[in-house]
Parts: structure tokens; C-alpha cells; sequence
């Protein structure tokens, strides 16, 4: 299993950044996936998530209005796309495989490097 994340950068606050895991090595369309960050001294934090099967998404309270999570199954990839960025979103994100069950995720165990996403105030 490989997911590798790419998008990140340095952007001002109220921008937008496209983050993208692109995925392989297992089922990509019988699996969900799901985005996270780990800001600096803070605990990773599920950001949002997305189910295959369904097409179902879920997203954190924090981000809600303003990402937007989409896949495109013939290239394996899943998009993050951020936009009015704030400050607080600066962290590293990580994209992951996992499973979908009754509106909870389940992460699974192989991770990307992450993504550094900053903004800027």
C-alpha cells in the first residue's frame, strides 16, 4: 500500500490549495480515505473522510463549508480542496486508507508523508 500526498504550500489567509493522495497498491474503490493534519505540538485530527462504496463524506466541524473532498477512481487519486484557508489550518496533512462504517471512519495502518500546508495571516 502506497499513498503519496502532493498540493501543500504557502498561502495567504482566505486562499485555496488543492491537496492530492494519490493511492495504490489495494482496492482504492473498496476502501475509504481519509484526510488528517497534525499541527505543531497539537494531536493529528481527522479532517474529512470519503467512502467508495457510497460516495458518502464526512468532515470535521472546523473545515465544513469551506473543504471539499472528491476522488477520481480511474486515477486512484482522492482531492482535499481547501479553500478560505485560515491561519489554524497550517499543519501537515496526511491522506490514509481505511474503512466506512455507519458514518464513522476506521483508519488503517499505512499513511502518507504528508503535505506541509501554511497560511498565512
Amino acid at each position: 500500500v502506497q499513498l503519496v500526498e502532493s498540493g501543500g504550500g504557502l498561502v495567504q489567509a482566505g486562499g485555496s490549495l488543492r491537496l492530492s493522495c494519490a493511492a495504490s497498491g489495494f482496492a482504492f474503490e473498496d476502501y475509504a480515505i481519509g484526510w488528517f493534519r497534525q499541527a505543531p505540538g497539537k494531536e493529528r485530527e481527522g479532517v474529512s473522510c470519503f467512502n467508495n462504496s457510497d460516495e458518502d463524506a464526512l468532515y470535521a466541524d472546523s473545515v465544513k463549508g469551506r473543504f471539499s473532498i472528491s476522488t477520481d477512481n480511474a486515477k486512484n487519486t482522492v482531492y482535499l480542496q481547501m479553500n478560505s484557508l485560515k491561519p489554524e489550518d497550517t499543519a501537515v496533512y496526511h491522506c490514509n486508507g481505511g474503512l466506512y462504517y455507519s458514518a464513522t471512519y476506521y483508519p488503517g495502518g499505512s499513511w502518507g508523508q504528508g503535505t506541509q500546508v501554511t497560511v498565512s495571516s
